[in-house]
C-alpha cells in the first residue's frame, strides 16, 4: 500500500514512520521546504521518541520520501492544523479545505482519503465531501471518505498510535470499512466503526471533557487563595474517594487539542454549550491569575521562566501558556530570562544564565529536569531565592528557599 500524508507535523510525521515501520511506501507532504529537505536527509524537526531513528531508516531504504507536492497513492491521510476563527470560535477549515483540492489532480477511483485533522461537527458531510463531488466522484462507490481523528499523548505518540481504539468515521459504512483496512496496516487497538458526524464531535468531546476538568480544579485553585485553604491538600483529600478524579491546576492550558477544540463544540451551540466555553474561559484567565500572584511575591527584578512546552518533557509550546505570561510579566516591567531545555530557541538561556541575579523563577513547565533543580546553584545565583511552581511539582525545598505553589498561595493575601 502506497500512502500518501498531507502534513508532516506532531501527527503526520509519526503516522508516517508507523506506515513505513510496516511495509508501505509513505510520500509525506508538507508545505515547509527546509522541513521537507531535512526529513529526506532524515533529520527530523520534532521531539518525540522513536522517530529519528524510524525515519531515517525509512530514508535509507527508499520506503519514505518527503515532498512539497502529493503523488498518486492508495489513501490519502489530511493532518493540517485547524485553528479556531477568533471572531465566532468556529473551526478554520482553510487548511483542510486547501490539502483536499491539492490532491485531487493525485486521486484515482477506488482511493481512500481520511481527514485526521480535528474539526468540528458536520464539516466531513458539509464542506469537505462537496470538494470531492465536485471533482466527480461519488463518495461510497470510487472515492471513499472517512474521519478517523487521533487520539494520543506526546512523548508516547508512537505507542499510543499503534495500542489506542480508533474512531473510524465514514460517510457511508463501505467508506468507514476502506479506512478501517488503511489503519489496519498497524494499529492494534480496537477500530470502531461509525459516522463521520459521530467521529467528529467524539473527538471534540473527548478533548472538552480534560479542559471541563481541568477548569475545575483551577477554579478550586483560585477560590483556595481567595478563603485560605490549601488547594493541593484539598485535591489529595478528595481524591481518596473512589470515584473522584480533581485533575491538577496549573497555569492554563496549551495544545493544539484542549486549548482549541471545546470551541467547535461550543460555536456549533453557543446558546447551549454555557459549560464548555466558561470551562474555556476559566482556562484561560489562568496566564492573569499567574502573573498577579507573582507580582504579589516580587515588585520588580528578573524573573526566570522555567519552561514554555505545554507539556512535560516535550518540545511542543503550541497554544503555551507559558507565553501570555511572559507579554504580560515583560509588559509589568519585569526582566525575563527564559530557560527550557526542550526547545531550540537562540534567545533562551541554561539554567546557570537564566538564575543569575534573578529574583524569582517561576515554573510553568513540568519537564522532570524542574522537579530537582540544582538548589545550590539556585541559592548562590538568585538575588533573592523564590520559586513561583505553577505545577505543583516541586514538594519540598532546602531552607532558605522560598517555595509558592497552588497550595499556599493564600500567604500573599
Amino acid at each position: 500500500m502506497k500512502v500518501c500524508i498531507m502534513g508532516q507535523g506532531y501527527i503526520g510525521l509519526p503516522t508516517a514512520a508507523l506506515f513505513t515501520r510496516h511495509h508501505c511506501e509513505v510520500v509525506g507532504v508538507d508545505i515547509n521546504e527546509k522541513i521537507v529537505n531535512n526529513l529526506n536527509k532524515g533529520i527530523i524537526h520534532i521531539e518525540e521518541p522513536g522517530i529519528a531513528d524510524i525515519i531515517k531508516n525509512a530514508v535509507k531504504n527508499k520506503v519514505y520520501t518527503a515532498s512539497l507536492t502529493p503523488q498518486k497513492a492508495d489513501a490519502f491521510i489530511i493532518t493540517v492544523p485547524t485553528p479556531y476563527i477568533t471572531e465566532n470560535y468556529s473551526c478554520d477549515l482553510s487548511y483542510v479545505v486547501s490539502a483536499c483540492e491539492s490532491i485531487i489532480p493525485y486521486l484515482e477511483k477506488g482511493n481512500t482519503v481520511i481527514i485526521e485533522s480535528t474539526i468540528a461537527p458536520m464539516s466531513t458531510d458539509e464542506t469537505i465531501k462537496p470538494i470531492f463531488e465536485k471533482a466527480g466522484f461519488t463518495i461510497g462507490k470510487d472515492l471513499y471518505l472517512a474521519h478517523c481523528p487521533e487520539r494520543v499523548l506526546p512523548g508516547k505518540i508512537l505507542e499510543e498510535l499503534v495500542h489506542n481504539d480508533r474512531i473510524i468515521g465514514g460517510v457511508t459504512l463501505e467508506c468507514a470499512k476502506k479506512a478501517r483496512e488503511v489503519y489496519g496496516q498497524f494499529v492494534e487497538g480496537y477500530l470502531m466503526l461509525t459516522e463521520a458526524k459521530t467521529a467528529e464531535l467524539s473527538k471534540c468531546m473527548e478533548n472538552t471533557f480534560r479542559d471541563v476538568n481541568i477548569a475545575l480544579a483551577n477554579e478550586l485553585a483560585k477560590i483556595c487563595a481567595e478563603i485560605g485553604v490549601n488547594a493541593l491538600d484539598v485535591i489529595k483529600m478528595a481524591n481518596k474517594h473512589p470515584r473522584v478524579n480533581i485533575h491538577s491546576p496549573g497555569p492554563g492550558v496549551g495544545g493544539h487539542c484542549l486549548a482549541i477544540d471545546p470551541y467547535f463544540i461550543y460555536a456549533k451551540a453557543p446558546e447551549t454549550a454555557k459549560i464548555i466555553k466558561l470551562a474555556r474561559d476559566t482556562n484561560n484567565s489562568m496566564p492573569e491569575f499567574v502573573c498577579e500572584n507573582t507580582k504579589k511575591m516580587i515588585n520588580e527584578g528578573k524573573i526566570a521562566i522555567f519552561g514554555v512546552s505545554y507539556k512535560g518533557n516535550t518540545g511542543d509550546d503550541r497554544e503555551s501558556p507559558a507565553y501570555e505570561i511572559i507579554a504580560r510579566l515583560k509588559e509589568a516591567g519585569f526582566e525575563i530570562s527564559i530557560h527550557d531545555p526542550h526547545i531550540n530557541n537562540e534567545d533562551f538561556v541554561s539554567f546557570d544564565e537564566a538564575t543569575k541575579d534573578a529574583d524569582l523563577v517561576l515554573i510553568l513547565c513540568d519537564h522532570n529536569e524542574f522537579k530537582n533543580p540544582n538548589y545550590n546553584l539556585i541559592s548562590k545565583n538568585m538575588k533573592t531565592p523564590i520559586i513561583f511552581d505553577t505545577k505543583n511539582i516541586i514538594s519540598k525545598v532546602p531552607r532558605g528557599i522560598k517555595l509558592y505553589n497552588y497550595g499556599n498561595l493564600y500567604e500573599l493575601n
